[in-house]
């Protein structure tokens, strides 16, 4: 089994869109999946129709020890994909688990109880790196990078392989970048192509084939509480997303 991480500490790379479909896409290839929602603003919880009176035991009561960890787990509409959700609560998690010994390890400690019953463990991460992210990246085996094709995008790429290799140095020596995705992908603009370029010339195979398109489906779909994958299977962003699991399967060597 594995647990991925989707980590940028860049807001608006979509994040919890790559989540959300790779998880159902996942499913539908006969994956057990659990997804972690540990984003206060509760986008993946939202994005799969999950409610707000439905998030009654959330991450952030596990995190802080009120409830165990089965007890947060939900089912969703998709079969074998269940959801622990989050909500704005979380945002007090910082400054909780700041004072708790061995901080950084909590949330590995807890997912070693539920582990084997997954085949993948997604975890849709804060857009920063703050004591949650790093606690995500600790529990994880692997690191998937959405980003989008522009300057600041790169910059911020540069930083956050810093963090995960001083994570790896200090925290989790196991941890591995399993690949870099490009999304909300617009091949006509210039800089999209430079950016992609330069990425590609300098992390080479770790960045995958497969790029997210900009598309409005993918856009639409958490309105109606569905990921793009169900809600228009045919679109161009559902498709893209079916393709990036083959690829990150593929680099499991699974079918």
């Amino acid at each position: 089994m594995k647990v991925i991480a989707i980590v940028n500490q860049k807001g608006g790379v979509a994040k919890t869109t790559t989540t959300v479909n790779l998880a159902t896409a996942f499913a539908a290839l006969n994956k057990k999946v659990l997804v972690i929602d540990l984003d206060p603003q509760g986008n993946s919880s939202t994005g799969f129709g999950i409610s707000q009176q439905q998030r009654k035991n959330t991450i952030y009561q596990v995190l802080i020890n009120l409830i165990e960890l089965k007890d947060a787990i939900i089912a969703t509409n998709i079969p074998n994909l269940e959801i622990i959700t989050s909500n704005t609560n979380l945002s007090a998690a910082e400054l909780d688990l700041t004072k708790l010994k061995d901080r950084e390890y909590i949330l590995m400690k807890l997912l070693k109880e539920i582990k084997i019953l997954y085949n993948y463990i997604i975890i849709d991460c804060p857009p920063s790196l703050n004591l949650l992210t790093v606690n995500a990246l600790v529990a994880s085996d692997e690191v998937l990078i959405p980003m989008q094709c522009d300057f600041y995008s790169l910059e911020g790429l540069s930083h956050l392989l810093k963090t995960i290799k001083i994570v790896e140095k200090k925290l989790n020596p196991k941890i591995k970048i399993v690949g870099i995705l490009f999304t909300m992908y617009d091949k006509r603009n210039r800089l999209t192509e430079q950016v992609e370029d330069d990425v590609r010339k300098c992390l080479g195979a770790l960045v995958f084939k497969t790029v997210i398109p900009r598309n409005i489906k993918l856009s639409e779909a958490p309105s109606y509480g569905k990921p793009a994958i169900i809600y228009d299977y045919k679109c161009s962003g559902a498709v893209a997303y079916m393709e990036l699991t083959k690829e990150i399967l593929e680099r499991y060597g699974e079918k």
